[in-house]
């Protein structure tokens, strides 16, 4: 079994990619950046971990591995738990572990288990074709410097003829401002007084129609009270996802009919409209469920985590 292929495939669409009762692969987003030293640029990527703790199976993996091998969910973890047993024993005599494309693993003499990430895919779909970039340095020559440096000379000369300009244009500019603010400020009275007469008038014609008027509901309409069940819960048993909208309405109802609380949780960002079976709290009633849904009615059903507006 290509355990390694599986992981890395898994890792371009999910954040965790768990080896029950060994560990998860962990892929965290990071920004592009520049080695200054080197003048290297680096594009976005996702950077790769490994935490020995999370050995808790999510059934993301054996459900991966079911589909492309055609075997069942209970077959494919019993060939992972296989290849989880040889892992820890090469581990244990104190060999290197690669998962190609990932990175490495190896355990100390104390019994630390250490990963050395792979270089060698990014695995950012965003970033996809982005390669790292090498700059050269720029260099000037004494010409150019010398240039620039008779450049600053010369601003520095201009800067000084524009200081006394602009000190007289501002004197200039006070004293025109004081002389139209005095007009300016009768001709605002002027229209404010103007204003006020009109507003008075106006209030004086609302009151007498309001006066005249009557309003008069003989039959008024009883209140209605609508109760709406609020959807809560980031951990989502997904049933299908559709690239037709009216087959993701017939999946919906179909699930319904068998009694499950399914409801459509938005579009991917495939373009894929997704409906889930329900939708949980805590990611042990989600297993709890998941475990069962696949059991009795769809073992390629999958557990998504996403938070909902």
């Amino acid at each position: 079994m290509q355990l390694s292929q599986y992981i890395s495939d898994l890792l371009y669409r999910y954040e965790c990619v768990t080896i029950p009762n060994f560990g998860a692969f962990l892929s965290h987003p990071i920004s592009a950046r520049v080695n200054v030293a080197t003048s290297d640029f680096y594009p976005p990527q996702k950077q790769l971990s490994f935490n020995i703790q999370l050995q808790s199976n999510d059934g993301l993996l054996a459900s991966y591995v079911s589909e492309v091998e055609k075997i069942s969910f209970e077959m494919a973890n019993q060939k992972i738990q296989k290849q989880v047993t040889q892992l820890k024993s090469r581990l244990e005599k104190g060999e290197t572990v690669e998962f190609k494309n990932i990175g490495e693993l190896a355990s100390s003499n104390q019994g630390v288990i250490t990963f050395i990430p792979s270089d060698h895919i990014n695995y950012m779909s965003e970033a996809f074709g982005l390669a790292t970039l090498v700059s050269p340095l720029i260099e000037r020559n004494t010409a150019a410097k010398e240039r620039e440096s008779n450049g600053i000379i010369a601003l520095s000369s201009r800067r000084k003829s524009s200081k006394q300009f602009m000190r007289y244009a501002s004197m200039a500019v006070i004293f025109l401002g004081l002389s139209g603010s005095i007009g300016s400020n009768l001709y605002l009275a002027q229209i404010e007084k103007q204003n006020s007469l009109a507003q008075e008038r106006a209030i004086v014609s609302l009151d007498a129609k309001i006066q005249e008027a009557t309003f008069v509901i003989d039959n008024p309409l009883p209140a209605v009270m609508v109760s709406l069940k609020k959807r809560s819960g980031s951990f989502h048993i997904v049933g299908g996802a559709f690239r037709v909208e009216s087959n993701s309405d017939k999946k919906l109802q179909e699930l319904k009919n068998l009694g499950y609380n399914a409801h459509h949780i938005g579009v991917n960002k495939y373009g894929l409209h997704q409906i889930v079976y329900n939708s949980f709290e805590t990611r042990k009633e989600a297993e709890k469920a998941l475990f069962k849904i696949r059991k009795t009615h769809n073992r390629s059903a999958w557990m998504l985590i996403k938070n909902m507006p």
